[in-house]
Formats: C-alpha cells, structure tokens, sequence
C-alpha cells in the first residue's frame, strides 16, 4: 500500500480545516467487522460516529439492517437511508418522546427501541405510547461497571422486566448490556474484565430462562469489547468507531485491525517563531476533550503541544521549518466521534483526489427549516 494513501493532488480546491474520508477504506472496515461478527445479521452498529447516509447505505449494501443512535435526528437518517431496525441508545425524556413518536408514523416500516433504565420511565413511556398509539420497542438498560446510565443487573432489573413485559403499550425486547469502560490495551486483561462484568447478567438471564422470559435480543458493548462479545453468538454487537477507525483506537488496542479512513487537512497559517507551526485545526475542527496530543500528524513523527484555541493549534518541531504557510498537513484525530459533529460536510476521496462533498446529516440535534 502506497505510504502516502491519505495525500490528495487537489489541495487547492479544498478548504481547510477539512475532513477526508476514504469510502473504499470504510467498505474494508465494514467488511472485517462482519468477519469478526460472523454475519451482518449479528450486528448493530453505532450510528454516533460517522453519521453519514452514505455510510448507512454502505452498510446496508453489505446486508447491516439493525443499528444503535444517540440522538433523534441519526435515527431519522438511519430509517430514511434503509435501516430497519433503531435502537435509541439515549435516555429519551420529555419533546424528544413526541418526536419519536413522529417517527414511528412516519417509518411505520422502521421498529424504534428505546432504553429504559426505571419503572418511572417506564410508566412515561407507556403513558406516551397510548396517548400517540404507538407501541415502542423497549430494552432494560443494564449498567455494567460504567455508572453512566442504567440499572444493575440483579433483582431490581428483573422486577423491571417483568413490569414493562405486562404493559400491553411497551414491547420488551430484550437487554442492552454497554461496558464502553473498559479500555484495557491488554486483550487477555480486557477480556477477564468483560466476562467479569458479565457474570450478574448471565444469573439474570438463567432467572428469565426459568421464568420463560429469555429475551429476544441482548444487545453488548462498544468497539474495544466488540471481539469478545463476538464470541458469544447469542449476542448482538455493536461498535461504531471500528467504521472510521481513528488514532486513539488504533495505538492503544493493537488487536482491532481496522484500516484509518478518516484524515484531517489542515494548513500552516502562521510561522510565529523559530520550528513554530500554527495550523488551522482549533477546536471547532477537530475533538479537544482529552489530554493532548489531539492529532497525529504522518508527516510529522512526533511534536510538542504548545497550544489550542478555538481556531489555531501552535506545535513545534525539528523541522518545522521547511514547512511555509498555506502547506498543508494530514492527521489522523486522536478522537473521530466529536470531530465528525464538528463539521457540516466532508470530502470523499476516489483515486487521491477530493471527489465529492458529503453533508454530515446527522450532526445537528435537528434540521430547523
């Protein structure tokens, strides 16, 4: 493979900062995670990275029909792009229920999910769905070692289960099991925490399996536990940055082989000081929530931070001075998921040029007309 396969000859008709991405990489990424998945029927995956229709088409060309949204407005870009099956991985509260509702008679081929995590939300809902003469599909939320939302496994969540299976407004169809903490490098460590983590949801599930409740669906983990629950085939799979592939993944878990398919273009603007670069990658371009660095730059083997705004980033270098403003730079984001909702469009790349302009449907919460 070319060293150079993130470069494109048509610098000057792209304006920076911009994002690339690279269709026959993510096509590739599809494809390794169905052969670790087994088959596409196993997998639903995330929608909050990439937030493309195009992607979504991708996707469903490959055979992907069930998938996992943050927000409303992915979930509407899923079911008019060809998915089948949405899962609301967001606790849904007050307009955003009415909203979902909308949906439903709008894609009444669509089945919409929800998370439910309490018997208070459950009766909302419920409340809800008989008002708007829906019946939502429903997943118990289990909170397995995150503590960000959810409610363990173990008496209380079963008491839930039987609950909201007895409500003839709700469709219970199964659980949702999220370990998005675990970020061993390790894969035998990773591994011993995942089946830790598990095993007050399999005594769950032996206690269903007595009632005759299995449910129908068990829905588990992210990207860094997506092999190992590949393991299990009586679950559903559900990464989403494997799609997209971005630097902080791909340096700290060495057993994910997914091919990088999202680069920033960005350019020298200034040249403030002796081996000083200020670039054009502030932090409305590219995600700033961790530590630095928040970028990886391939031309670049290694740089000190010396500050982000929210246009510029000033590094240093030995060799920074060969470069001059207006040159340009590609990086691979440390984060790829809030780097895509900075930007409303993308290139695709098609034999090292910039070919067309895709809009990032999904970044805004909702389209105001």
């Amino acid at each position: 493979m070319s060293p150079n396969w993130y470069t494109i000859t048509n610098e000057a008709t792209v304006e920076s900062p911009a994002i690339l991405l690279f269709p026959d990489r993510i096509r590739e990424n599809i494809r390794r995670m169905i052969a670790i998945a087994g088959s596409a029927g196993r997998l639903r995956p995330h929608v909050k990275t990439h937030k493309l229709p195009q992607v979504i088409r991708m996707q469903t060309d490959a055979g992907i029909t069930r998938f996992k949204c943050a927000t409303l407005s992915e979930a509407e870009m899923v079911a008019a792009n060809g998915g089948k099956d949405i899962l609301m991985a967001y606790p849904l509260y007050g307009p955003a229920l009415d909203r979902l509702f909308r949906l439903m008679k709008n894609y009444p081929e669509v089945r919409f999910s929800v998370l439910i995590d309490n018997e208070l939300q459950a009766r909302n809902i419920a409340r809800q769905a008989e008002s708007a003469q829906q019946t939502p599909g429903v997943f118990i939320d289990l909170n397995v070692g995150m503590n960000r939302t959810g409610i363990p496994p173990g008496p209380e969540a079963l008491a839930l289960y039987r609950f909201i299976k007895n409500n003839p407004f709700l469709h219970l169809r199964g659980l949702h099991a999220y370990d998005g903490h675990l970020h061993q490098a390790d894969r035998v460590e990773r591994e011993r925490f995942c089946d830790a983590g598990f095993e007050a949801v399999d005594a769950m599930l032996a206690v269903l399996e007595k009632e005759g409740l299995r449910p129908e669906e068990l829905v588990c983990g992210g990207t860094p536990t997506f092999p190992i629950h590949a393991q299990h085939p009586e679950r559903t799979l559900s990464p989403g940055t494997i799609l997209l592939w971005d630097w902080g993944y791909s340096s700290k878990f060495q057993d994910l082989d997914f091919q990088h398919a999202a680069v920033l273009l960005c350019r020298v603007v200034s040249k403030p000081g002796p081996g000083i670069l200020c670039l054009d990658l502030g932090h409305k371009a590219v995600a700033s929530e961790m530590t630095p660095p928040r970028v990886h730059f391939m031309d670049i083997p290694d740089y000190t931070h010396l500050g982000h705004s929210e246009e510029h980033l000033v590094i240093t270098f030995d060799g920074a001075d060969r470069f001059n403003p207006g040159d340009c730079l590609y990086g691979i984001p440390t984060h790829i998921c809030p780097t895509m909702a900075l930007h409303d469009a993308v290139w695709a790349v098609s034999g090292h040029r910039a070919v067309e302009k895709w809009s990032v449907t999904a970044r805004t919460r909702e389209v105001i007309s």
